[in-house]
């Protein structure tokens, strides 16, 4: 059984390693052989590599002016159901990105630290362009 708090921990390291672009940090946050479940359509991401590469590619060279917060709605032994919410910049484009989802996690404790062994999420997207610049005429 896995305590909130050391859940709710888990989420804020998670959310911390979004906001600064660290895919190494956010790796460390699962176990060797963890299946990341980003869509229910595609086989999952399996290991710390995979994660690692995925989160390389689409968010630290990707994105900038991350925001992240989540809520537990509901722990049941090393099972979390966690609401969240996301934002950040597309570079290059400048279009803003908001982001709202929902994280079905596992959870275990190795030798005092939390890993996630499997994490499926659901979510959805609002995209804003960015707005074009005025243009001064002469």
């Amino acid at each position: 059984m896995i305590p909130k708090q050391d859940a709710a921990e888990w989420l804020r390291a998670y959310g911390q390693a979004w906001i600064d672009g660290d895919p190494t940090a956010v790796a460390a946050l699962f176990g060797s052989a963890a299946a990341y479940h980003e869509t229910p359509f595609d086989p999952p991401l399996k290991g710390t590599a995979a994660i690692r590469s995925y989160w390389q590619a689409g968010a630290a060279e990707a994105q900038a002016d991350v925001t992240f917060e989540s809520e537990i709605w509901s722990l049941s032994g090393s099972v979390v159901i966690a609401g969240w919410r996301a934002a950040f910049t597309r570079i290059p484009s400048g279009a803003r990105v908001d982001l709202d989802g929902v994280f079905r996690l596992v959870l275990k404790e190795d030798n005092g630290t939390v890993l996630c062994t499997e994490l499926r999420e659901w979510w959805h997207r609002k995209e804003h362009p960015r707005l074009q610049p005025f243009h001064e005429t002469a």
